[in-house]
């Protein structure tokens, strides 16, 4: 094989090429075939080679592909902001180019507005374990990832301080709803121990993702959470980055709690995947001060409110609106989660399976995140792509796969997901019993 000049996720190791997809299958130059059980990186909510988006991509490239938003605006960006507002109630849109900068630029948006306000001695951020929002050093402070926080940790800020909603493992040793939800009160003990008057914001995934496998709390948590937050004057930012755009079976899904939080960032399935783009969402009571002060978000990014990403992601979000793909989620979502249960009696191994929609998760007996990887490789041998995730208290002694596909995908894909999802773990346990 010739020397590959690209880095790879693994140095040294031997990828699969792509050569093109269509709908909830991705084909390689060898010819191989694979089902994508977990949208990418839970990001190609529609599924690939969608001729709509595509050409809308293409017309816009006829126009203009690119300018600098402190130049220009663009029809493209300001009709994707208008199209926000309507769907989620934000009337303010900040467009970057991955969920990592969403966040960032979410915690940035966070501090100023304190600051705006008089009162700059609130600029802590609050964070929860097992949570994961963005590589960036902001990001990557507010995740509490202990993986990828390791090599950089002398660097990053001590934003972890509270446990995750992980009822199939509590941290309390409670069961809900006994526990009255301790986990959520906890932020209230630790608001206190610091001082609210330090505290700008709390930040939380509505579905923890890559850092638990799709633990989705219980009902009166992200309640208690905004109470908490608004008795102490704690800005509450959620990141959607995964599970937003109707992956959990709403648009946003902390509509499922009733609960709307101050500043948002959506991303992965905002353009499904045709192009970069993700975005900061922010409430009127939020930007008020900076409208009626500095008038500067100091955040952005040379492709910012790219025109192309913009018109792919409105093309997206058109498209699922039209077709109404996120009423039929919540119903799929229980389709799917009802055949993987049917998997436990044949394997034992399986700890729990979670989630809220079409984003559901498999914790597996605690054997490590080399036990995931072995899962994971073993679905690429048979044809099935799965997304790994990590579990355990610790966030690394567990074992968990993210299974999440297209919105769009039909019973008989999902049925395929899981019959190939049995040949997997087949597969991977007989393996491993070689393996050790």
């Amino acid at each position: 094989m010739l020397h590959s000049h690209l880095i790879k996720p693994l140095i040294g190791e031997s990828y699969p090429t792509i050569d093109y997809g269509k709908g909830v299958y991705l084909y390689d130059t060898e010819g191989r075939v694979y089902i994508d059980a977990c949208s990418g990186a839970v990001t190609a909510n529609l599924g690939h080679g969608m001729e709509e988006i595509l050409q809308s991509i293409v017309n816009q490239g006829n126009k203009v592909a690119f300018v600098y938003r402190s130049q220009f605006s663009n029809q493209p960006a300001e009709e994707l902001a208008t199209f926000l507002h309507e769907k989620t109630g934000y009337p303010w849109s900040f467009f970057v180019n991955s969920g990592s900068e969403a966040v960032e630029t979410a915690i940035k948006i966070a501090i100023q507005y304190w600051q705006e306000k008089g009162r700059s001695m609130k600029r802590k951020v609050l964070s929860r374990w097992l949570s994961y929002h963005g590589i960036t050093f902001g990001a990557l402070s507010a995740s509490g990832h202990p993986a990828r926080r390791e090599r950089f940790d002398s660097f990053l800020g001590d934003w972890p301080t509270i446990e995750p909603p992980y009822c199939a493992q509590c941290p309390f040793g409670k069961t809900h709803p006994s526990c009255q939800i301790a986990c959520a009160t906890q932020l209230e003990t630790m608001i206190n121990r610091i001082g609210p008057d330090n505290i700008a914001a709390f930040i939380a995934e509505p579905v923890i993702g890559a850092a638990g496998g799709a633990i989705a709390p219980p009902k009166g948590y992200y309640e208690r959470i905004r109470s908490i937050c608004d008795k102490y004057e704690v800005l509450f930012i959620a990141d959607e980055v995964m599970t937003g755009c109707g992956r959990t079976g709403t648009f946003m899904a902390l509509e499922q709690w009733g609960v709307k939080a101050d500043i948002v960032a959506i991303g992965k399935g905002l353009s499904a995947g045709y192009a970069p783009i993700a975005a900061t969402l922010i409430s009127d009571e939020v930007m008020t001060p900076i409208m009626n002060g500095s008038k500067v978000i100091m955040s952005g990014h040379t492709f910012s409110g790219n025109p192309l990403s913009a018109s792919a992601a409105l093309s997206v979000l058109k498209l699922i609106d039209s077709e109404r793909i996120i009423e039929d989620v919540d119903s799929k979502g229980t389709y799917l989660r009802n055949l993987i249960i049917k998997l436990k009696n044949e394997f034992p191994f399986i700890h729990d399976i979670r989630g809220k929609g079409l984003m559901l998760g498999i914790e597996f007996e605690a054997r490590g995140s080399a036990f995931t990887s072995h899962i994971v490789q073993a679905g690429v041998e048979c044809g099935i792509l799965l997304y790994p995730a990590s579990a355990g208290l610790d966030g690394r002694s567990g074992s968990a796969i993210i299974i999440a596909p297209p919105l769009n995908s039909s019973k008989r894909e999902l049925e395929e997901i899981v019959k190939r999802l049995r040949t997997t773990l087949q597969t991977a346990i007989g393996s491993w019993r070689d393996h050790i």
